[in-house]
């Protein structure tokens, strides 16, 4: 998703640009998350700057051609609800939604005995939430492929980067793959969690690791789940560094009938093996927030892995070794709500313009000289 919007900004600014993946368009994490365009779970700072942005763009993507473009990839404004089950949860949400004020995002406070007229068959006597009617939603994979098309980017998948061409005087002149080399003026390493590789390539280093997460499929019901849903859980589990496994209660329901159930997080390397643990986990929260699904079947589940970075920002910009290699990865699970901002701020820096959302947060050198025991 992130390369897809790096190479539609980047058209659109008047680049010519190929687009290379190892495997199928939206194979890896992109095809496995939910979609989620949120500003709910962000503290104020760069990372919320740039999911407010994201929301404008996506916004505008949705509205092409009349809204045909929004519709070709199932973008619904549904907005977030997050809820508390105790007091001193729903006093956490109050003060972190007033942190979120002043950025633009909009919050309303609801009582307990009001959480029904958002949700009807939410758990009773939950302590009140908040509703956020920014967020939205889009199917990733879709919203992948249609972004990648638009660009008019030409596409090789099933070609692999094994290396960087670069000049004597440590100008990027293109890339070496497993189907020959390809001669570029600029490099944007949008690999997900393959992108530390990458970097390596050049001698920087980009400390990503893969996060993996499971979501729970059921089978198609009415639409008995109307928004996003989630438990205040969420929002510290987003923001934590811990390696060991966190899960919380993620519900929302989809055009085409299935509720999915997640979230969990969890750093085991790129260990595709079912956690029963963790799906377990899921199953328990999510019934717990909406007590119907406890009959509901489970049709399926999914396993992704999130590119994670220890600061918990993603890493947009240039290489502090290569002139004219770009870095745009490390967005953890918020790729796909984050993905047109950043397109757009690499699609400026190619340009050598002003970006709409200040760069320097993100800039990939704040790794230098990074080890992972002093994290």
């Amino acid at each position: 998703m992130i390369g897809a919007a790096c190479a539609y900004y980047a058209a659109r600014a008047g680049f010519a640009v190929t687009v290379l993946d190892s495997g199928p368009v939206a194979g890896g994490t992109s095809g496995a998350g939910e979609g989620n365009l949120l500003v709910s779970d962000k503290e104020p700072g760069p990372e919320l700057d740039l999911a407010m942005r994201s929301q404008e763009l996506w916004r505008a993507l949705a509205a092409e051609d009349d809204g045909a473009f929004g519709t070709s990839f199932e973008f619904e404004a549904k907005g977030g609800l997050v809820v508390a089950f105790t007091a001193e949860d729903f006093e956490a949400l109050q003060g972190f939604a007033a942190t979120q004020l002043p950025s633009g995002v909009v919050a309303e406070q609801v009582p307990g005995d009001r959480l029904t007229e958002y949700e009807p068959y939410i758990a009773p006597g939950l302590a009140g939430g908040f509703w956020y009617p920014q967020d939205a939603q889009v199917m990733p994979a879709l919203a992948t492929a249609r972004l990648l098309k638009a660009s008019g980017a030409r596409v090789r998948s099933g070609s692999a980067v094994t290396g960087l061409l670069v000049s004597p005087g440590g100008a990027v002149r293109g890339v070496r793959t497993t189907s020959g080399e390809i001669p570029a003026r600029f490099v944007v390493n949008a690999a997900g969690f393959g992108a530390a590789a990458i970097a390596a390539m050049a001698g920087s280093t980009l400390p990503v690791q893969p996060r993996r997460g499971f979501v729970l499929v059921t089978e198609p019901l009415p639409a008995m789940v109307r928004h996003k849903v989630y438990s205040a859980a969420y929002v510290a589990d987003v923001s934590s560094s811990d390696a060991a496994l966190q899960s919380s209660a993620v519900i929302e329901g989809t055009p085409s009938g299935p509720v999915l159930i997640g979230a969990s997080r969890e750093r085991v390397g790129l260990d595709r093996m079912p956690s029963y643990e963790a799906l377990g986990r899921l199953a328990a929260q999510g019934a717990e927030l909406f007590p119907f699904l406890a009959d509901v079947k489970v049709q399926r589940y999914y396993c992704g892995f999130r590119p994670y970075l220890p600061d918990h920002l993603p890493a947009i910009g240039p290489d502090a070794t290569v002139s004219g290699l770009f870095h745009a990865c490390g967005h953890e699970g918020a790729g796909i709500g984050l993905a047109p901002a950043t397109g757009e701020l690499i699609a400026a820096l190619l340009a050598g313009q002003e970006p709409t959302v200040a760069a320097e947060p993100f800039n990939p050198d704040r790794f230098a000289g990074y080890e992972e025991d002093s994290q």
